[in-house]
């Protein structure tokens, strides 16, 4: 057991390194100029995220997997019903740095839907282990988040609302989104990992914030 504890923290903190080393090299390439090159590589950084979020993940099954499937779909179904029919979040549409899409939606953006939950689940259960204000505290995490990239989103080719404004109703419509992935979430899911959520969240908000005040 002490053995396993120990393989684990090293892959927690080998995680933590590598999400920042990535973070922090698209931070200073970008500001170099080299945005052209940085940022088509989202989907490999999201992909990176990912798979470092499951190795993580102890004891690692199919139940696992098939729980990070309910962000994925919440997240990818509540985008089409965005991106095709202006509904749940406003008109907008995504750009090219995200990746290959599907009916005008890119496939990472539901792998973003999956860490993000995942991330501000594992925050939200060190808190509270009230399943409704954990879920709760889940969406509002992810909203704040959404806040921050919201400003640059455009400028990164992520995608862009009408008229470039962001409306009331795309805040909304993510807190109301999360907090139902969030349910079944962490109804069912009981492996968090509090120190990498925090440090992966963390890693998230220095990223957007830095091109925020820019």
């Amino acid at each position: 057991m002490k053995i396993l504890n120990q393989v684990n923290q090293h892959k927690l903190w080998i995680s933590i390194f590598l999400v920042w080393l990535f973070h922090v090299s698209a931070i200073i390439g970008i500001q170099l100029g080299h945005e052209d090159w940085f940022l088509p590589l989202t989907p490999l950084n999201l992909l990176l995220c990912f798979g470092l979020v499951l190795w993580n993940i102890p004891q690692l099954n199919a139940k696992d997997l098939a729980l990070m499937l309910v962000p994925f779909a919440f997240g990818m179904v509540a985008e089409w019903l965005g991106v095709n029919l202006g509904l749940i979040f406003g008109d907008y549409s995504y750009g090219n740095n995200l990746g290959p899409k599907i009916w005008g939606v890119p496939w990472m953006i539901g792998i973003n839907w999956a860490i993000l939950v995942f991330i501000s689940a594992s925050m939200a259960h060190k808190w509270t282990k009230n399943l409704f204000l954990g879920a709760a505290i889940g969406a509002t995490l992810m909203v704040l988040l959404d806040i921050i990239i919201e400003q640059v989103a455009p400028y990164f080719d992520f995608w862009e609302f009408e008229c470039n404004i962001v409306p009331l109703q795309n805040y909304i419509g993510w807190f109301v989104v999360s907090f139902l992935a969030h349910l079944i979430y962490q109804k069912f899911f009981h492996k968090h990992q509090f120190t990498l959520g925090v440090w992966m969240y963390l890693a998230f908000v220095v990223f957007f914030e830095v091109f925020a005040i820019s």
